[in-house]
C-alpha cells in the first residue's frame, strides 16, 4: 500500500472523525449537557407516580395508567431494588429511568431519547466510517493515477524515452498526464534528432580522414617523416573518436545488449593484456553472459588509459564479489583528486593526470555505458598510496574457479 494512498485516506477519515468529536464537544460545552433530558425523563415520571411511601396498589394503578397505550411492558423497581409495580412481560429487554426519589423505572422500550449526547456522538461516527468506506474507491483510483504518473516519471529519468503514461478522466490529474506525455514525445524526439546528427556527422567524417590518408600515402618520400608520423597519429586519434561517438549513439539508441553470448571473461582479458607490454593479469575464471566486443572495449579503454595517463605496470584483477564480477585497474601514476574521481566519466572531460594531459574522448564514459548495460557500474578511486585504480562491477555471474595468470 502505497504513502501516498495512505495519507490521502487518513486525511479524509480522520478530519471525518475531528468533526464528529466537535460536533459532540460543542453540542456538550454549548447544549444541556448529557444527564440533563435523563434527569427532567426521570422528574416527569416521579410526577406521573404516587410517592415511594404510597401503597403498592395505588402504585401499580399509577404505573398502568402511566403505560396505557403504549405496546411495551414496565416494572418500577424501589431504591433497594425491590419489585413494586409491573406492566406486561417484566423478562424482555429493560431501559432504565432513574427516579429523582431513587426508584427506578424498567421498560422494554426506550421511554424519551436516553443519552442524547452520546446517541449524537455514535451518529456522528457512524456517519464518518459510511463516507469513509464510500470514499474509499474514489481516493484509491485518484492515488493509483499518480502513482502511475510516479512511475512514468521516474522511468523516464532513468532514460526510457519512450515511456507514456494513460489518460483517465478530465480532471487536473489528466491534464497533468497529457502535459508529461506531450513533453515526454518532446524530448524523446530532441533527443533522436540529436543522435542522428551525430551518427551522421561521425559518418560523414569518414571520407575526408581516408581522403587524407591516401594523400599521405600517395606522398611517399617528399613529405617530411616527422610530419607525416604526426598527421599518421592526428589521423588514428580522430578515427578512435569517431568510433567512440559511434559506439556512445549506438549504446544511446538502443537498450539492453545487442549480442548475449557465454564469455570467459578471463581469456578476454588476458588477450587484450596481452596487447600491452607491461600489464599484469590476476584473477579467477569467470563465465558470464553478454556482450564481449563491448566487455573488450571495455578493457581496452581501461588499459589505454593507463598507458596514456599513469605509469607502468598496470595491473588488471578479476574477482567474484557479492555484488557480482569485479574488474579492478590500477597503475602507478599519479591519482586524481577525489572531486574528480565522478567528473571524469563524463564526455570529453579534460583532467591532468601523469605527464600528459587527458580526458579528451569518450573512452572512460563509454566505460561506465558498457557496464550500466551488464547489469553493473563502474567508478574511480583514490588508493592509501596516492595512486587510483578504476573499479568495474558485472552482473550475471555464472561461475567461477581460481587462476592467476602474470
Amino acid at each position: 500500500m502505497s504513502r501516498l494512498y495512505l495519507r490521502f485516506y487518513l486525511a479524509l477519515v480522520g478530519s471525518l472523525v475531528v468533526f464528529a468529536l466537535a460536533a459532540a464537544a460543542i453540542w456538550h460545552r454549548f447544549g444541556d449537557g448529557p444527564g440533563h433530558p435523563d434527569e427532567t425523563l426521570g422528574r416527569f415520571a416521579q410526577n406521573a407516580l404516587p410517592p415511594a411511601s404510597a401503597a403498592m396498589a395505588e402504585q401499580q394503578a399509577a404505573l398502568h395508567s402511566l403505560m396505557s397505550g403504549i405496546d411495551a411492558s414496565a416494572v418500577l423497581l424501589a431504591k433497594d431494588g425491590t419489585q413494586i409495580a409491573t406492566v406486561g412481560d417484566v423478562g424482555r429487554t429493560m431501559w432504565v429511568t432513574e427516579l429523582p426519589d431513587g426508584r427506578r423505572l424498567l421498560s422494554s422500550e426506550p421511554i424519551g431519547m436516553g443519552h442524547p449526547h452520546y446517541m449524537l456522538l455514535i451518529v456522528l461516527l457512524m456517519l464518518a466510517l459510511a463516507v469513509g468506506v464510500a470514499a474509499h474507491p474514489i481516493v484509491r483510483r485518484l492515488a493509483t493515477r499518480l502513482e502511475r504518473l510516479q512511475a512514468g516519471v521516474e522511468s523516464l529519468g532513468a532514460g526510457n524515452l519512450s515511456t507514456r503514461v494513460a489518460v483517465e478522466g478530465h480532471d487536473e490529474v489528466a491534464r497533468l498526464a497529457e502535459s508529461f506525455n506531450r513533453a515526454a514525445a518532446r524530448i524523446d524526439e530532441l533527443v533522436g534528432a540529436h543522435k542522428a546528427l551525430l551518427a551522421n556527422a561521425s559518418h560523414e567524417l569518414r571520407t575526408p580522414l581516408t581522403r587524407i590518408r591516401m594523400t599521405i600515402e600517395l606522398m611517399k618520400e617528399s613529405a617530411d617523416p616527422q610530419r607525416k608520423d604526426a598527421l599518421n597519429r592526428d589521423i588514428a586519434e580522430l578515427d578512435e573518436l569517431i568510433d567512440e561517438i559511434l559506439l556512445a549513439s549506438r549504446l544511446d539508441a538502443v537498450k539492453g545488449t545487442e549480442v548475449d553470448e557465454e564469455i570467459d571473461l578471463l581469456a578476454l582479458a588476458a588477450e587484450e593484456c596481452a596487447r600491452y607490454e607491461e600489464a599484469d593479469l590476476d584473477g579467477v575464471a569467470i563465465t558470464l553472459h553478454g556482450d564481449p566486443r563491448l566487455l573488450r572495449r571495455l578493457l581496452r579503454n581501461l588499459l589505454e588509459n593507463a598507458r596514456r595517463h599513469g605509469k607502468p605496470p598496470t595491473r588488471v584483477a578479476l574477482s567474484r564479489t557479492e555484488r557480482g564480477i569485479e574488474i579492478v585497474v590500477r597503475d602507478e601514476g599519479p591519482g586524481v583528486s577525489a572531486d574528480e574521481c565522478e567528473r571524469i566519466f563524463a564526455p570529453f572531460y579534460r583532467y591532468a593526470r601523469g605527464p600528459a594531459s587527458g580526458g579528451a574522448g569518450l573512452g572512460l564514459s563509454l566505460v561506465r555505458q558498457i557496464a550500466r548495460r551488464h547489469g553493473g557500474d563502474a567508478r574511480c578511486e583514490p588508493t592509501a598510496n596516492g595512486h587510483m585504480r578504476f573499479v568495474v562491477t558485472l552482473a550475471e555471474l555464472r561461475s567461477a574457479s581460481v587462476i592467476s595468470l602474470r
